[in-house]
């Protein structure tokens, strides 16, 4: 019986590891090799060792999309995770209606990619777009927003926060969990909301907000569906993010083994950030099992 259930788990697990050699394992292996090589669609792969990592270091549009990567994710990220947070705290209250707010903040969400990337075109107009409209009304001058050098990036940036919806399911699953006698205790100690807040909610959820951190922080390194769609890098490369400049490298100018080489690179910076990132939580995440670690 042992043998029998044995057989029928490895036959079962089989399709799932079959998957990860064929899907995920398999092509990590092959661009590591085409990153060692040059290699151009429709002809035969060349051995050149480091010369594209060699070429990339005095890239100067591979240091330009690293650098608006970098702009972007430092924006996006602690925006997103404090709003999200704001939000959570709100919907986290015994008010009438929560379900439906907590579904309408969750919504934009399950709007697919490219339909959310359009919307916010039409939002972007300098001309019509919704945005203008309401500076106008305010008797604000408009904006040129991803249309100008100078306001691109941080125009995303906005954008980024219109998907904060699952980064707000989690930060209020995470409230939930904070025991309701710590507040008591605070109470009855004199504590205000204030001190509720600084000496409860903020420690008990810093776990939360550590995991939404690197999680944000790995998903922005990656943007990509917005300057494909709405600005192809432009203007003047203002939104040439990283996974954007490989894509034009691999599939416009066919470059496969200087595209498998800032693939390589880009996941070598993801582990490195995440790395520090969680050398640097012992400092301030706190576990209520072992205290600050």
């Amino acid at each position: 019986m042992r043998r029998l259930e044995t057989r029928w788990g490895i036959l079962m697990a089989l399709p799932a590891v079959l998957g990860f050699l064929i899907f995920t394992a398999g092509p990590m292996v092959a661009s590591a090799f085409f990153s060692l090589t040059d290699w151009t669609i429709g002809a035969s792969p060349s051995f050149t060792g480091l010369d594209n990592y060699v070429t990339m270091a005095g890239d100067e549009l591979f240091w330009k999309s690293l650098s608006t990567t970098t702009y972007y994710t430092l924006g996006a990220v602690p925006l997103v995770l404090i709003v999200s947070f704001a939000v959570a705290m709100l919907l986290n209250q015994k008010v009438r209606g929560l379900a439906l707010w907590r579904t309408i903040f969750y919504l934009p969400t399950l709007v697919p990619a490219i339909a959310n990337v359009v919307l916010w075109i039409w939002i972007f107009n300098p001309d019509f777009g919704l945005l203008n409209s309401l500076l106008r009304q305010g008797g604000l001058a408009g904006s040129q927003w991803i249309y100008a050098e100078s306001t691109a990036v941080p125009s995303l940036i906005i954008m980024s926060t219109w998907g904060f919806g699952n980064t707000m399911v989690i930060f209020l699953a995470g409230l939930q969990g904070v025991p309701r006698h710590l507040y008591e205790a605070v109470s009855i100690d004199g504590g205000g909301p204030w001190r509720r807040f600084w000496h409860v909610t903020l420690p008990m959820m810093t776990p939360t907000i550590f995991y939404n951190l690197v999680v944000g922080v790995v998903g922005t390194f990656q943007v990509f569906n917005q300057a494909y769609v709405m600005t192809e890098g432009g203007p003047n490369n203002a939104t040439l993010f990283y996974v954007y400049y490989l894509f034009r490298k691999a599939f416009t100018e066919s470059e496969m083994g200087y595209a498998s080489a800032l693939a390589w690179t880009l996941f070598m910076i993801i582990v490195v950030v995440t790395f520090l990132l969680f050398r640097n939580a012992r400092r301030w995440v706190y576990y209520e099992m072992a205290g600050a670690r």
